[in-house]
């Protein structure tokens, strides 16, 4: 049995997208420029070999994502966790699959008005799948880049029923546009769009099920229509939800920096690591804790040796993991997210430094 006791990075997995774009800057480069000066061209075989050069998600945690180091190197991470979930996950699984799916998003159209399930619609209806509880945060936004979320006061599964099936949909949805580095929280039933000019990342429950109501009269990359799925979309429509977004910065000042709290639920939280100066870390006992890097660059430190750390990467940190270290070369911005207690990891440390409770 391997002993994962050390950071594990993870070759994540480009998907195409009708609404997705060609430059996926300053996440994934096509070079990179050296402190020394010197540019560096970067290939990635995982994009290359795909036909579409129009790339809209990369999925950080996929099944298909491969370890690059360490003694699960070559394994993918479904294969990991089958044959090694206790020691790669702690006890915050309980199916076998790695926990949370994380995802970078590229947009350069408008995605398809889309609504998800909860876990007991999908269970019933899903061949026992998970539904879809899940998460944004804004890493940058052009200039009138907007969203779709959450019915308009007052519509009603009628009205957008009927709204549907005219084709104008879209116009009973409440309309955003967001800020960088804000937050929003999309549960099972909360109807939601993306525009064009987003870069964001997505935290949400390890599951695909996603009910499309509305696609803009579009064709897929195969050129056909894309399905859409009203009645399922229909019967899972919360109309009453409110459109959780814009939420309260919740920050602690650490020795290494700024530590933001960005959000947190059952299924998931998410920090936002800003580091001026070193940061010692090690893994927890119960769980598994992931790592992304949104900018900068640096080195994660074990007493094995040292590997780089740059915009884009993901490292998974296993429960038995030793001391490691964050070293920031420049100002890095990462990303942490888990299966959180609320209690322990949010609702005390944001009591005891002093956050009111309408804030938590």
């Amino acid at each position: 049995m391997p002993k994962l006791d050390s950071p594990l990075e993870l070759s994540p997995v480009f998907k195409p997208k009708v609404w997705g774009r060609r430059n996926l800057a300053p996440l994934y480069p096509d070079s990179w420029t050296t402190r020394r000066g010197n540019t560096v061209t970067i290939r990635r075989p995982r994009r290359e070999s795909l036909e579409s050069n129009l790339i809209g998600e990369v999925w950080l945690t996929d099944d298909r994502a491969t370890f690059l180091n360490g003694a699960l190197a070559g394994m993918t991470l479904a294969d990991a966790c089958k044959h090694h979930v206790q020691e790669l996950c702690g006890q915050c699984t309980s199916d076998g699959r790695f926990p949370i799916l994380a995802k970078f998003l590229f947009t350069e159209d408008w995605l398809s008005v889309q609504v998800h399930p909860d876990d007991d619609y999908a269970r019933a209806h899903e061949h026992g799948s998970l539904g879809k509880c899940e998460m944004w945060y804004v890493i940058s936004r052009k200039p009138g880049s907007e969203l779709l979320l959450g019915l308009k006061p007052g519509a009603s599964i009628q009205d957008l029923a009927s709204a549907l099936r005219r084709g104008t949909g879209p116009g009973l949805l409440q309309r955003f546009k967001p800020g960088a580095s804000e937050a929003l929280f999309v549960p099972p039933g909360a109807i939601h769009s993306l525009g064009p000019g987003l870069t964001l990342f997505e935290a949400e429950e390890n599951s695909d099920v996603t009910y499309r109501l509305d696609d803009f009269g579009r064709k897929g990359l195969d050129g056909k229509p894309r399905p859409l799925h009203l009645r399922k979309g229909l019967e899972v429509v919360r109309p009453g939800l409110p459109a959780l977004r814009n939420l309260p910065h919740c920050e602690l000042h650490e020795r290494y920096g700024v530590r933001r709290l960005i959000l947190a639920c059952p299924f998931f939280a998410v920090e936002e690591l800003q580091l001026k100066t070193v940061a010692s870390g090690k893994g927890s006992r119960s769980r598994v804790e992931a790592l992304t890097v949104l900018s900068g660059e640096g080195r994660i430190e074990t007493a094995a040796g040292w590997y780089a750390l740059r915009a884009g990467s993901i490292w998974l940190i296993p429960p038995a993991t030793s001391a490691y270290r964050l070293v920031p070369e420049t100002p890095t911005r990462i990303l942490k997210f888990y299966v959180p207690d609320l209690e322990e990891d949010f609702r005390k440390p944001l009591a005891q430094n002093g956050v009111a409770s309408e804030g938590i």
